[in-house]
């Protein structure tokens, strides 16, 4: 069998094929993975709400609303909660672009009175021991770490160092306030719901 000779034309014609093959190959894989993937972020997110919200009769994911808090300039998710036809409160997928490695995103739980009743945090980048700890620091009960039971409007939502209510997770000030901004901004979604008077309460 006769060698060819190497040659532009020929390094051209091989690196064409492998790269038309392995685009081939990511388009099937992409494919064959996709599905997946979304059914999983679905199960997610249908697990984050029943976890934060009060008890609800109805699908929040199918009832969903969308609301653009005032200096947001991005949508903010809000799942209402409701037993029969009465609005017992609601799940908002919140945000802030503050957290010291960027964004974060959380769900955050609020009662029909707009008192908190819980949170998970869906996505961040922030550093492991000091502000990755905010997944359970908002929720302990020591000192006045804890925003369940608190409520927007009558308390303070910000770092004691701020002269806020709830005390800051240790050395990591910077994802406290971020994680304190997005829960306000959660609260504000959640009244504009409210003010739809789409529901009775």
């Amino acid at each position: 069998m006769k060698q060819l000779k190497s040659s532009a034309i020929n390094m051209i014609l091989v690196l064409g094929a492998f790269t038309l093959l392995a685009g081939l190959l990511l388009g099937w894989v992409n494919k064959l993975t996709s599905a997946p993937i979304e059914e999983a972020a679905a199960r997610a997110l249908v697990d984050a709400i029943g976890e934060v919200a009060p008890a609800f009769t109805n699908n929040p994911v199918d009832d969903v609303m969308v609301f653009v808090p005032e200096n947001s300039g991005r949508e903010v998710k809000v799942y209402p909660a409701l037993n029969g036809d009465r609005l017992v409160g609601a799940a908002v997928e919140s945000y802030s672009l503050e957290g010291f490695s960027g964004e974060i995103t959380v769900m955050f739980g609020f009662e029909a009175s707009g008192t908190v009743t819980g949170y998970r945090v869906l996505s961040h980048a922030e550093t492991p021991g000091l502000g990755a700890n905010m997944d359970k620091w908002f929720s302990s009960p020591v000192g006045h770490r804890s925003v369940i039971g608190l409520n927007p409007e009558r308390n303070n939502i910000s770092v004691s160092k701020d002269g806020g209510d709830i005390d800051g997770i240790t050395a990591a000030t910077i994802t406290s306030r971020a994680f304190l901004d997005a829960l306000r901004r959660a609260h504000e979604a959640y009244v504009m719901l409210l003010n739809t008077k789409k529901y009775k309460v």
